[in-house]
């Protein structure tokens, strides 16, 4: 069990998945992370609504205690800042108009706690006409920043992204800022806040084609007018109907070797087929007799001869082959839970590895306010305070015996 960020205190008030993302990896090297929701518990919590497993807040606030607490109520907005006093590190994903209604902007937060590392997620930035914009990463980080614009041939429009990803990329920006901040707070004695946005991470992300973009080089309009340009670095379907993403680099020395995957060596003569000019020239028939060959062979065939060749490529995973994949087993990229939930006996580990730290072992998330009254003994407060707490609504106690967990 980690014991590296074991003298962090970290108070996590954000919601669904990015905020909360970059909390649990300080968790997972074993900070003490506490998860404050509203009395009525977080929104994220709906997403699994209908499922038997509660996939997701297992996956993102493992190793967490929880704490219900209305922060709206004066009260609890007392207990919340008499907290802050103690923390290392604040999360929030509150836009710039809720971060001044609940009266949690930085400077007022400096004055609570001078070493306090505050980190908020927007979702376009805390300045300009849209900072109180709503947003998902489906909208902010892919959609706004031009990554869908990538991902669609002439005349299709863009496919709905699979939801969590630009999140968890943003996560990991998120902690980066936090670990960032620690370390300058290691040299001066003084936090800092820490600020990003799913569109600032999705435009970093998409920062290849927005950089060329910007030296005049539009692939994306080139794509709407011409469809992908490149034959050889591209998605084609086999045999048996699996699909597989040919990522041919080094065109001069690869293509042959790649025509000899495929055993169509009349194309090494065949004048529209020559590398480079010629091939990209006439890349839609190229795409065409490439698909064509490529239909011959099943998914294990050509993948196969790929490898033999030492072509770069990947046969595209089904997810129910990827949690099943003996590299990232062997990795330790999917790991056992101890959550003691149905569905949940693995997990995902934080994705990054420290030569002699490990990982807490994936522990079970918190339902609503579980440690509410442990949580708020740690922090100092009185019995009878939290007793009158509890009896006034303005936190609660949860019982993880209807959680549906078999570990407490």
């Amino acid at each position: 069990m980690s014991t590296l960020f074991a003298d962090l205190k970290v108070i996590d008030a954000a919601s669904f998945l990015a905020g909360p993302c970059a909390a649990t990896i300080m968790a997972d090297y074993g900070a003490d992370v506490v998860k404050i929701e509203p009395p009525a518990g977080d929104r994220h919590r709906s997403i699994a609504a209908g499922h038997p497993s509660d996939f997701s807040w297992q996956l993102t606030n493992r190793n967490k205690r929880g704490l219900a607490l209305d922060i709206t109520q004066p009260e609890g907005y007392r207990v919340l800042t008499e907290m802050l006093q103690q923390a290392d590190i604040f999360l929030v994903n509150f836009n710039t108009e809720q971060m001044q209604r609940y009266n949690l902007e930085w400077p007022q937060l400096q004055a609570i706690n001078p070493r306090l590392i505050y980190a908020q997620v927007s979702a376009y930035g805390l300045q300009g006409a849209d900072a109180n914009r709503r947003a998902f990463d489906l909208t902010g980080w892919f959609a706004r920043t031009g990554i869908l614009d990538m991902m669609h041939d002439k005349d299709i429009p863009p496919t709905l992204p699979a939801g969590g990803v630009g999140d968890h990329a943003t996560a990991m920006s998120v902690f980066a800022g936090i670990m960032t901040a620690l370390y300058k707070r290691s040299q001066s004695g003084e936090g800092s806040m820490v600020s990003t946005s799913l569109a600032a991470n999705g435009a970093w992300s998409n920062g290849l084609n927005l950089q060329a973009t910007l030296a005049g080089i539009d692939g994306s309009a080139r794509r709407d007018q011409e469809g992908w340009s490149n034959p050889v670095q591209n998605v084609y379907t086999t045999a048996d109907n699996r699909y597989v993403l040919v990522a041919v680099q080094n065109v001069k020395r690869d293509w042959a070797k790649f025509v000899e995957c495929l055993q169509q060596p009349q194309w090494l003569e065949d004048e529209r087929l020559q590398p480079v000019k010629p091939l990209f020239r006439n890349r839609v028939f190229a795409r065409g007799e490439i698909s064509k060959a490529m239909r011959k062979f099943t998914a294990e065939e050509i993948c196969a001869r790929l490898d033999q060749a030492g072509i770069v490529y990947s046969l595209i995973m089904q997810n129910s082959e990827v949690i099943e994949d003996k590299q990232l087993l062997a990795n330790q990229v999917i790991v056992p839970s101890e959550s003691g939930y149905p569905g949940i006996e693995r997990t995902f580990a934080t994705p990054f590895q420290l030569s002699s730290e490990s990982q807490r072992t994936p522990g079970r998330a918190p339902v609503t306010g579980e440690q509410t009254t442990d949580i708020l003994l740690s922090y100092g407060f009185s019995r009878d305070r939290i007793d009158t707490l509890l009896a006034d609504g303005v936190a609660i106690q949860g019982d993880y015996s209807r959680s549906g967990s078999t570990k407490p």
